[in-house]
């Protein structure tokens, strides 16, 4: 006698089938950010300058793929809390450990500089964390939220320009803008102090930005 067998229905072997329209630009958005991570990995292995500057131009259209999710989310109406996790997370790759990667294959991998970037990353989980949490407050009951409190993650674009900037005129590595300072045990690059700048404002909730 044949022992019956059942199947689980085919939506257990594919969560990409439960993904909005929306979501897929989301994806996008992460895989230029793991792209840019690997590019700059590149770099430091061969360094191959088109490699860096390939890493940095992952930022934008990173960015391009983050307005993208939205528009599209708005316009089909589907926006959901898993679309907005999925944005957090990708954002997180895309704007806080690649441009921090970025600034450590550009030669800013002293020991202070080491600590910069993880503040950095750290205050970006730290903001995408309270945006999650505070998203329908501060919509106002509304499908979209008003405004930020802090700087969005993405203003890390501003981040990966000045560093293509910099490898584009040959003053990354031992070259690299402003220097090095040694500062007791460690090394501290005073270009990396625009991390902690831009990690520091988007921690900050006295700071509110009108969302468009």
């Amino acid at each position: 006698m044949a022992i019956p067998t059942s199947r689980p229905p085919a939506r257990h072997f594919s969560m990409i089938r439960e993904f909005a329209l929306a979501d897929f630009f989301t994806l996008g958005n992460a895989a230029c950010g793991m792209a840019g991570v690997l590019l700059a990995m590149g770099f430091m292995a061969d360094g191959e300058i088109r490699q860096f500057l390939l890493a940095a131009a992952m930022a934008p259209l990173a960015l391009a793929f983050d307005v993208l999710d939205g528009r599209v989310a708005r316009w089909r109406r589907q926006a959901s809390a898993l679309g907005r996790e999925l944005d957090s997370l990708a954002d997180i790759v895309s704007f806080g450990v690649a441009p921090a990667v970025l600034a450590y294959a550009a030669g800013m991998n002293g020991g202070w500089d080491l600590a910069a970037l993880i503040y950095f990353v750290c205050c970006g989980v730290s903001r995408l964390a309270r945006f999650n949490v505070t998203a329908e407050s501060l919509s106002e009951g509304g499908d979209k939220v008003k405004y930020f409190e802090g700087t969005p993650i993405p203003t890390s674009v501003v981040l990966t320009a000045v560093l293509a900037l910099a490898a584009w005129q040959g003053r990354i590595g031992d070259d690299l803008w402003l220097g090095a300072w040694d500062l007791g045990p460690w090394t501290l690059h005073p270009l990396v102090l625009m991390f902690v700048l831009s990690g520091s404002l988007m921690i900050s909730k006295t700071l509110h930005i009108p969302k468009l």
